[in-house]
C-alpha cells in the first residue's frame, strides 16, 4: 500500500513539473539562415497596450506584408512554419496577435473598450511602427477573415501607407453571407442523410435573415467550407501548443482572448457590415476567396468587390481551396503574390 502511495504522489508531482514546464517554457520562432534575414518574436507596446509581434523573411530588404489575423481572436502565428515558408523568400512576413487576442491577452488589462474601431486604430500604429522600422514608406496590407473587417478600414482611411491591400476570405455583407453559408450546410446535411442537422441548421434561418446570429461555425467546418486541401484550423490547439510561438499559458491566453473578443466583436460586425462602412479604396485592392468558402462566402464577397469604387482592383478565385486559400494552395498564392508584387 505504502509503495502504491508513493507511485501515486510521484506521478502527481511529475504531472506538475510537466505542467509548469509546459506553461513557463520559452518561446521563439525558428531561426531562418542568411546575413539580412530576420525572425524575431516580441512584445511591442503599440497605441497604449503590448502586441506580440513576429517578423520573418530571407532578406529584410524585400517587400513587407502585415499579415492582419481572423477570429475574432484567432492568431494565425502558429501556423505559420508550416505554412509560409515559401512567402518568406520573396517578403518580409509580419504577423501581429491583435489585442487581446492570444499572446496579446493580458490576463490585469482592463479591455472593456474592446472595439473594431479600436483595432483599426491599433493596426494603423502598427503600420507606422513596421514602416519606420524597416525604412519603408508603404507596405502591403493582407487581411485574412475578421482581419479583412479591419484591414479594409485600415486601408481606406490611409491608402497612403499601403501599396496595395489583399483579403483573403473577404468578409462582406455578413446576412448574404451567412445565408449562403445556411443555404450551403443544409444542402450537404441532406446529401449525408443527417437529418437532425438539417432541422436545427433550418430553425436558424429566421435569425440568419435578421442578422442576429451566424452559421455555427462547427457545422461549416463538418460540411467542408472551411478547409478543404489541410485540415481544419479553427479551435486547433493542439497544433498551436506544439509551436514554437506558444507554450501553454499562451494557448490558455489563445482560448480566454477568443471567448472575450467574439463577445465583444460579434455584435459590431452583425450591425455595421462592411459595405455600409467601406465603398471606395484609394489603393489597388485584390480579393482572393476559395471557392469553397462558407465562412466568408465567395459568393457575397464578389458581389462587395462589384461595389467598390477603385483604380485598380482584381477578384482572384482559388478553385481547389475553402476558407485558407493562402495555406491550401500556398504554391499557388506565393506565385501570385511574386508576380503581382515583386519588381
Amino acid at each position: 500500500m505504502k509503495s502504491i502511495k508513493k507511485t501515486i504522489k510521484f506521478i502527481g508531482v511529475g504531472i506538475i513539473i510537466v505542467l509548469i514546464i509546459a506553461l513557463f517554457s520559452p518561446t521563439w520562432t525558428q531561426h531562418i539562415k542568411g546575413k539580412n534575414s530576420i525572425s524575431v518574436l516580441e512584445q511591442v507596446e503599440i497605441n497604449g497596450s503590448n502586441h506580440e509581434i513576429m517578423i520573418r523573411g530571407n532578406d529584410k530588404d524585400n517587400p513587407v506584408i502585415i499579415v492582419v489575423h481572423g477570429g475574432p481572436g484567432t492568431p494565425e502565428m502558429p501556423y505559420a512554419d508550416q505554412y509560409q515558408d515559401l512567402l518568406e523568400t520573396n517578403f518580409t512576413v509580419v504577423h501581429y496577435d491583435q489585442r487581446a487576442s492570444g499572446k496579446s491577452y493580458h490576463f490585469f488589462e482592463d479591455y472593456s473598450n474592446l472595439s473594431t474601431d479600436l483595432l483599426v486604430e491599433d493596426l494603423l500604429a502598427i503600420t507606422d511602427n513596421i514602416s519606420e522600422r524597416f525604412g519603408q514608406e508603404k507596405v502591403i496590407l493582407m487581411g485574412h477573415s475578421f482581419g479583412t473587417y479591419i484591414a479594409t478600414q485600415a486601408a481606406y482611411k490611409a491608402p497612403e501607407k499601403y501599396e496595395a491591400y489583399v483579403g483573403i476570405g473577404q468578409m462582406s455583407d455578413i446576412r448574404e453571407s451567412e445565408f449562403d453559408s445556411l443555404s450551403y450546410t443544409i444542402e450537404q446535411a441532406q446529401k449525408a442523410g443527417n437529418k437532425n442537422d438539417v432541422l436545427y441548421l433550418q430553425g436558424l434561418t429566421e435569425k440568419i435573415k435578421n442578422g442576429e446570429t451566424v452559421v455555427p461555425r462547427n457545422y461549416v467546418s463538418k460540411y467542408g467550407g472551411s478547409s478543404r486541401l489541410i485540415d481544419d484550423l479553427g479551435d486547433d490547439n493542439i497544433s498551436v501548443l506544439f509551436s514554437s510561438e506558444y507554450n501553454l499559458l499562451d494557448v490558455i491566453r489563445y482560448n480566454v482572448g477568443m471567448g472575450y473578443s467574439q463577445k465583444m466583436l460579434l455584435k459590431d460586425l452583425l450591425e455595421n457590415p462592411l459595405p455600409s462602412k467601406v465603398t471606395e479604396l484609394e489603393l489597388p485592392f485584390y480579393f482572393i476567396m476559395g471557392k469553397y468558402d462558407y465562412m466568408t462566402s465567395s459568393n457575397a464577397a464578389k458581389k462587395y468587390f462589384d461595389r467598390i469604387e477603385a483604380d485598380r482592383k482584381e477578384f482572384i478565385a482559388f478553385e481547389q481551396s475553402a476558407h485558407y486559400p493562402q495555406f491550401e494552395e500556398k504554391e499557388k498564392f506565393y506565385q501570385w503574390m511574386s508576380d503581382t508584387f515583386i519588381k
